[in-house]
């Protein structure tokens, strides 16, 4: 008896013991659909992995961008994984602050990985971050309302036709907007746009010589194109609009238009949330006609800083959520529709999915026409489409972000917002040793 007794008490101990000793990785990640939607399937990944428990730090787009760059800067260690973008990892992974994904398991399949995403996420042909759902930026549009307003939306438009048909759909007392653009004031949200936009007026951040551009007619061309359309069809307030609020008032039958990012046709398309998503199409974002569209590439990645101590665990968890089985856990509870996009080309050779996302082959085309190591028309010393990789972007690109959001606003006017743009780009560019 008191042998049992012994046994009984020491097996509880090791249970305990088990228990005590399970990791809890701690993941930094933004507060969007998909990433929401994966935090309620995570049981999926603990039922398999006892051991490995999970703690959440979701955040709004710039806090979280704000958050893990101090972050990872200092060595804090807070987080165990990190949700980044394309932006952060070359730059990262040159700093040695990631760790390589060398560790994703054998049936991972990296291969699989679309080649434009996984290039983006790549150093020296090392993978450093995992894309969870990939991107780039096209129109989504109202049939209804474009029928109405007695036009048919090109697979191809120009920003003209755009800024005609959104002037005609655009009903104040109904309160639909013509267009829903972003406005709100970040180097990942308005400039997202407005960089994306430019290049295909022609602009371009920098020319050869690292000089700031702000003082050029196509930067001109393109804010002050963007500022009128948007005050004659565009959303009150809509210098506070980002993604997240675009995506509500689209949802809402407020919107003609939307040009944002591919990712939201699955959320414009659901019934359960969409009150127009039986009426909704999709088309190229627009040109001007000088071979450039006003797309983007992106992807949110998965990454595990180099400051972790938990580098084993936290790769369990990042192959578990960019892998070809959870693309298939979301389809079996939500439906193909809603599994996260544009990451595997696996999943566009998928013929349910194909049937479940009219929205798939405009997506996979937008994200192949983005070329980030050919982002404008005229020659630049960058690479990235809506962004440019190096480390004084983000600062940089807040600061002008903030002073365009202000010219939409009617706080400033457009050459007032550009010259400003111009002279503290020029003065961060020659502090960073750019311009000699």
């Amino acid at each position: 008896m008191k042998l049992k007794t012994f046994l009984l008490g020491t097996c509880s101990a090791l249970l305990l013991c088990g228990f005590a000793n399970a990791e809890t990785l701690t993941i930094a990640t933004v507060n969007n659909g998909d990433m929401v939607r994966m935090q309620g399937l995570t049981e999926d990944f603990t039922t398999k992995n006892p051991d490995i428990q999970l703690e959440w730090v979701t955040l709004e787009e710039n806090v979280l961008r704000e958050r893990v760059t101090t972050d990872i800067a200092t060595k804090g260690g807070q987080y165990d994984v990190m949700t980044i973008g394309t932006y952060e990892v070359p730059i990262w992974a040159k700093q040695n602050w990631l760790l390589p994904l060398d560790n994703l398991g054998a049936d991972y399949d990296a291969a699989d990985i679309i080649p434009a995403i996984a290039g983006g996420l790549s150093v020296d042909g090392k993978l450093f971050a995992a894309p969870f759902y990939g991107e780039s930026s096209f129109i989504m549009y109202r049939k209804d309302l474009m029928e109405k307003a007695g036009l048919t939306m090109p697979d191809a438009p120009t920003w003209e036709f755009v800024a005609d048909a959104a002037r005609k759909m655009t009903d104040r007392t109904a309160e639909i907007n013509g267009v829903c653009l972003r406005g709100k004031a970040g180097w990942g949200e308005n400039m997202a746009f407005l960089t994306a936009m430019s290049n295909s007026f022609g602009a371009r951040w920098f020319d050869e010589q690292w000089k700031p551009q702000f003082d050029q007619a196509e930067w001109k061309n393109t804010l002050q194109f963007y500022v009128d359309l948007m005050k004659d069809a565009g959303p009150v307030g809509a210098s506070s609009n980002g993604f997240n609020e675009n995506l509500a008032l689209f949802q809402q039958g407020k919107c003609g238009m939307w040009i944002d990012a591919t990712v939201a046709a699955s959320f414009v398309s659901n019934p359960t949330d969409s009150m127009v998503a039986d009426k909704v199409g999709y088309a190229l974002a627009p040109d001007t006609g000088l071979g450039k569209r006003g797309n983007w590439l992106w992807a949110w990645s998965l990454a595990v800083p180099a400051g972790t101590q938990k580098a084993e665990a936290a790769q369990k968890f990042v192959s578990w959520a960019t892998s070809k089985a959870y693309l298939e856990l979301v389809a079996s509870k939500e439906g193909w529709a809603n599994v996260p996009p544009g990451t595997r080309s696996s999943l566009y050779a998928n013929a349910e999915y194909q049937k479940a996302a009219p929205f798939a082959k405009m997506t996979l085309d937008s994200i192949n026409s983005a070329d980030p190591t050919k982002p404008t028309v005229k020659p630049v010393p960058y690479v990235g489409v809506q962004f440019v990789a190096i480390p004084e972007f983000q600062g940089l690109g807040t600061t002008v972000g903030q002073l365009f959001s202000a010219a939409l606003a009617g706080q400033m006017t457009v050459d007032e917002a550009l010259k400003q743009a111009q002279d503290v780009t020029t003065a961060t560019m020659t502090e960073g040793g750019y311009i000699k």
